[in-house]
């Protein structure tokens, strides 16, 4: 008895194999593509010259922004400049130190002078007519030198700045009376920027 429910097991077996061999996976079904619109000729120059003004028009966008951002850079240096260059540092009488109202002028002066980096100044001394050649000019040079060493403090380095004297040469205002005088005895800049 148990060797026919062996055989009938084993026959039971081999019947479940040879009817799972049978059955094939079933079938993905073929998707058909269907095929592309042929593209004529004339369609396919007109998508290329639409691509092309499209590039042109987004080149031509971007040089317009970037001269106005230039011009607006160019346009914030000039007012940097000439704030810089407005105001001069007046000096007493014989004197090369450096009065209050100088010290609050030299203070906005190095206020530019740092946020602005590429600025590279020369300081002018002046004198007014009075007094020999050489005296002017070193006292013009003296004046010049107390500026640079105000800025210096102030955190200008000393690399973005020269001095120059120029005496009684180059004269702001002319005459030979206190007004004029006290107009010469002063301090200018002069800017460049570093490239």
């Amino acid at each position: 008895m148990k060797k026919i429910l062996l055989l009938t097991i084993s026959a039971a077996a081999a019947f479940a194999m040879v009817a799972c061999s049978k059955n094939k996976p079933p079938v993905n079904p073929v998707v058909k593509e269907e095929p592309a619109a042929a593209v004529s000729a004339e369609d396919s120059a007109a998508i290329a010259k639409a691509k092309a003004d499209s590039l042109e028009k987004a080149r031509l966008e971007a040089e317009r922004l970037e001269a106005e951002r230039l011009e607006a850079e160019r346009a914030r240096v000039e007012k940097l400049i000439n704030e810089l260059m407005s105001d001069d540092v007046y000096f007493d009488f014989d004197k090369s130190e450096l009065t209050e109202k100088a010290k609050e002028i030299l203070t906005q002066v190095g206020d530019i002078l740092l946020k602005e980096p590429r600025f590279v100044i020369v300081v002018e001394g002046h004198t007014d007519a009075r007094g020999t050649e050489d005296y002017n000019m070193t006292l013009g040079s003296k004046r010049a030198m107390k500026v640079k060493e105000f800025l210096s403090a102030y955190g200008v380095a000393n690399e973005r700045m020269e001095t120059v004297s120029y005496g009684k040469e180059k004269p702001k205002a002319a005459g030979e009376n206190e007004e004029a005088y006290a107009q010469n005895r002063r301090a200018n800049f002069k800017v460049n920027i570093k490239k």
